[in-house]
């Protein structure tokens, strides 16, 4: 493949993480005081939205990709999630552990007359959350990058005889890019809350987006090498990202609420990531 191929490549998994930076740059537009209401509207409606895209843009793709290559969609899409889901499940075990040896060492400072700024454990406690949250999101944008990438090099590749069409392409990455928006405003308002400057919660939400290009033309280089683990990536991505919404955002939508705003905020963020995952294929 020419060096010209990888211009369009680079284009389409470039306008992916423009989408994923400018929903991050949300932290800019909300002020740091977020109503605890809005906060929780927000946390549920991020879960909403990760939840829909682990079902429309993750598993079901891998079972169709799965049954494109001759394979049962069952031992991929199921097998894959299982292994994301332990994933996590060891990433949080860890992250745990070296929170409680922070948190040893912080009252070993205090019993020697130490001192420390008051909160450290709920800071922690937010540490590991937005870590867990940041992998997922990060995961799940690799195996997009992937298909943004591989779609963009057949339309590019194959000319008017190409099996993917650039119009097909465009639209694929429309589509990865709205539902990217979402995701990186949940990285980066969350992290703002907890005292985190604006430029460096924005940071952390655009880092998140960056490996959609990488991924991109990665895929494009070894595409021949990667075309038939793709369903087990797509469906790890699902089970990390469904771990983080159990574990992690849907129980913070519900801390101290009296009324159910989480909830209503997940509805709505399933709602809209379906609808948008329907409509643009």
């Amino acid at each position: 493949m020419r060096l010209e191929h990888f211009i369009p490549v680079l284009l389409g998994t470039g306008f992916t993480f423009f989408m994923t930076t400018a929903g991050a740059a949300m932290v800019f537009v909300f002020g740091k005081q977020m109503k605890q209401s809005m906060l929780k509207a927000f946390m549920g409606f991020a879960g909403g939205v990760m939840m829909a895209a682990s079902v429309w843009s993750l598993l079901l793709p891998a079972i169709e990709e799965a049954v494109a290559q001759g394979k049962s969609g069952v031992i991929p899409a199921g097998g894959g999630f299982l292994l994301g889901a332990i994933f996590f499940l060891v990433v949080d075990f860890v992250l745990q552990k070296l929170h409680t040896q922070k948190m040893e060492k912080l009252r070993a400072m205090e019993a020697g007359g130490a001192t420390d700024k008051n909160g450290r454990q709920g800071k922690h406690r937010l540490t590991k959350k937005m870590t867990m949250l940041f992998l997922a999101v990060t995961l799940h944008n690799i195996p997009e990058g992937m298909a943004v990438g591989m779609a963009f090099a057949m339309a590019a590749f194959g000319g008017e005889s190409a099996s993917v069409t650039m119009v097909s392409a465009i639209a694929l990455a429309v589509g990865i890019g709205i539902q990217n928006f979402p995701e990186g405003a949940a990285i980066s308002l969350p992290l703002r809350q907890e005292n985190i400057s604006r430029k460096r919660a924005f940071g952390y939400g655009a880092l998140s987006g960056i490996v959609e290009p990488l991924a991109g033309i990665l895929t494009v280089l070894v595409a021949g090498s990667v075309q038939s683990v793709l369903p087990w990536m797509l469906s790890f991505a699902a089970g990390a990202m469904i771990y983080v919404v159990v574990e992690e955002l849907i129980p913070e939508a519900h801390v101290e609420s009296g009324i159910k705003i989480g909830t209503i905020g997940a509805l709505v963020g399933f709602l809209a990531m379906m609808v948008l995952d329907v409509a643009l294929g």
